[in-house]
């Protein structure tokens, strides 16, 4: 087998991150069996992570290094990283009486405070880095004053100090989610200010973008036949509008569809495309989407009422189930 670049993206999806968390956490079990190394993580198996907004957070997670203990180890496990979700998206994604009335539900403010997601990034990644992080990386967000994508790679951070930021800052620009969160403003190490909203708005499946990034700057700008990419999504529900319904909604009745449409829409033709691409060249096997439908959870991207984080851990196990031949097979790239 050639010695492949070896690819993991993670799409975006708010509280949704538990479905790739459980697809990752069930992928570091298998790669810790057939290695016979158990403790053998997720970014030991990979050359480039990228993620966009939830997918941005659990990409910071899977390459933060044990600074304290092992700098040159990860420090979190994949059920360390869906933990995130799981024992801190109720307090993330909780809101006051007070923030509900002033927000008008996120019409006229941002939903929710970004203390507690900003406290539980901290906690998670201190004053890490861009630079420190174990691997190569990319992730999303859009600078909403130079009106143009802004890609945060830890090679590139590694190269100049331009491009180094704080790990938690990035993790916080790239989860800017419009309505959810305020749009973050991030200082690079050199103090340059770049005011942030989630990637999600033009890259929520960031699969596209990781392979541009491989193709231009990797050594020998390896082509998609020298490339195996793992995507994987944050689960989808195909809500339908009807005609006689939308076709006379205003601005306040269109803003929670376009943001569904827009998501679901841009990570579908991005598969679509990597798809295309790899069959092109004959090596189809050497792309997997892993993605797949809610059966008991609520798509909303912030409902983490206790039920649904269940429910969103019920249906990310039963897509890794779903999808465990596939994934069993796409493991021989990885070893």
């Amino acid at each position: 087998m050639p010695n492949l670049t070896r690819i993991l993206t993670i799409d975006g999806g708010g509280i949704r991150g538990i479905i790739p968390g459980q697809v990752l956490l069930v992928l570091e079990g298998k790669l810790q069996k057939y290695s016979q190394n158990p403790d053998a993580r997720i970014s030991d198996f990979f050359d480039l992570i990228a993620g966009t907004s939830t997918g941005g957070i659990l990409t910071c997670i899977y390459l933060c290094p044990d600074i304290k203990g092992n700098p040159s180890r990860p420090r979190f496990s994949a059920q360390e990283a869906v933990d995130l979700y799981l024992l801190k998206g109720g307090k993330i994604f909780d809101t006051s009486l007070w923030q509900k009335v002033r927000s008008g539900g996120g019409i006229s403010d941002e939903k929710y405070d970004a203390k507690e997601l900003e406290d539980t990034l901290e906690s998670y990644l201190g004053d890490l880095k861009l630079s420190q992080l174990l691997k190569p990386c990319l992730i999303t967000a859009y600078d909403i004053e130079s009106r143009r994508a802004r890609f945060f790679t830890q090679h590139d951070a590694k190269q100049k100090e331009m491009h180094d930021y704080l790990v938690k800052d990035v993790a916080r620009a790239t989860s800017a989610a419009p309505t959810y969160f305020e749009a973050q403003r991030l200082l690079s190490v050199t103090g340059v200010p770049y005011p942030c909203i989630d990637g999600g708005v033009f890259a929520n499946n960031p699969s596209l973008c990781a392979y541009a990034e491989v193709r231009k700057k990797f050594e020998g700008n390896p082509s998609a036949k020298d490339m195996a990419i793992l995507s994987i999504g944050t689960g989808y529900v195909k809500k339908s509008y009807e005609y006689k319904d939308a076709k006379d909604w205003g601005m306040v009745e269109w803003i929670k569809p376009l943001i569904d449409i827009m998501m679901s829409g841009v990570s579908e033709t991005v598969d679509y495309q990597m798809a295309q691409i790899y069959d092109a060249v004959g090596q189809s096997d050497q792309y997997l989407r892993i993605n797949g439908e809610l059966q008991l959870a609520d798509p909303d991207m912030d409902n983490a009422s206790q039920d649904n984080l269940i429910a969103l851990k019920q249906d990310g196990t039963r897509i890794t189930e779903e999808f465990d031949s596939q994934l069993n097979s796409f493991i021989e790239f990885l070893l």
